[in-house]
């Protein structure tokens, strides 16, 4: 099918392309990344003693905890938070920015900025409660058996409302992050692959330097995020927001407890993003193969 072909298509049924390629992207890559993304969690955890690089939180777990596998505990989640929200996260932005940029209203980089964070929005709404069991589930010595669990004594001791406590920090820390993360992406898409055809090499290249880029300059609010997801149960009753957070975070580690973890939240997002335009871009070609 040519690209002409592909732009000719109804708006509907490019959406659903769309949201196909998003999720399996969402879930691959999430799946992929889990054991990183555990580890990444408990290093920005305020209640972490002992080892703090990647490796050595990685050996405690692996030698402390059962193994490889208690690292990927939760990794179902990826198919009831991540495919979900990425579908609607890559549809919603591939049609705002189509909208945005051929109204020749705005930048088209503004543009692309404007429509990753109008969709991370849309995103959050779905994957805020399926985050905050994830980690749970990846603290150490977590109580809960699994997803279900977790939900379970989460629902029942704390209310519908837990799920969604970091959901103002998420979208805090997400809609800059996904700002700069689209912005980053397509000018680097502008220089590796100018045709914008689907060019494995370009899409690795360009999605690996942006989620690098977006994830190092967002992590302090990171970290507030995985504060108010991992709080113990006396603490939940006092922190609440971005700001009490902060002030949270600062009053236990100082200035540098908000790059807490920066490292491997930078090596994690690199990959991470890396996988994920592949696999979209992949999906969307493999559908469509003349785009």
């Amino acid at each position: 099918m040519a690209g002409d072909e592909y732009e000719s298509l109804p708006r509907d049924q490019k959406f659903l392309t769309h949201m196909v390629a998003g999720a399996m992207a969402g879930i691959i890559e999430h799946i992929i990344m889990f054991p990183l993304d555990t580890i990444k969690t408990r290093m920005q955890s305020m209640a972490l003693k002992g080892n703090t690089t990647i490796t050595g939180v990685f050996r405690d777990t692996i030698r402390n905890e059962g193994g490889f596998r208690r690292t990927l505990r939760g990794f179902q989640i990826s198919f009831l938070g991540d495919g979900p929200g990425h579908a609607v996260y890559f549809a919603s932005y591939e049609l705002l920015k189509d909208l945005l940029v051929s109204s020749d209203s705005m930048n088209k980089h503004v543009a692309y900025a404007m429509s990753g964070m109008l969709s991370t929005v849309m995103r959050d709404g779905i994957m805020t409660p399926a985050d905050s069991i994830k980690q749970r589930i990846q603290m150490k010595n977590s109580p809960y058996k699994g997803i279900f669990d977790c939900a379970t004594t989460v629902y029942r001791n704390e209310g519908f409302r837990a799920f969604y406590r970091a959901y103002t920090t998420q979208l805090s820390m997400n809609i800059p992050y996904q700002g700069l993360h689209f912005m980053a992406y397509e000018f680097g898409q502008s220089i590796t692959n100018p045709s914008h055809k689907y060019n494995p090499p370009a899409h690795l290249v360009s999605g690996a330097l942006a989620g690098g880029f977006a994830a190092a300059l967002t992590t302090p609010l990171d970290v507030c995020k995985t504060y108010l997801n991992t709080q113990t149960e006396e603490a939940k009753t006092r922190t609440k927001g971005l700001f009490n957070a902060a002030k949270a975070v600062y009053s236990i580690g100082g200035p540098k407890a908000f790059l807490k973890g920066i490292r491997a939240r930078t090596v994690y997002q690199m990959p991470s993003t890396a996988i994920c335009w592949s696999i979209y871009e992949f999906w969307k070609w493999l559908l469509f193969p003349g785009k």
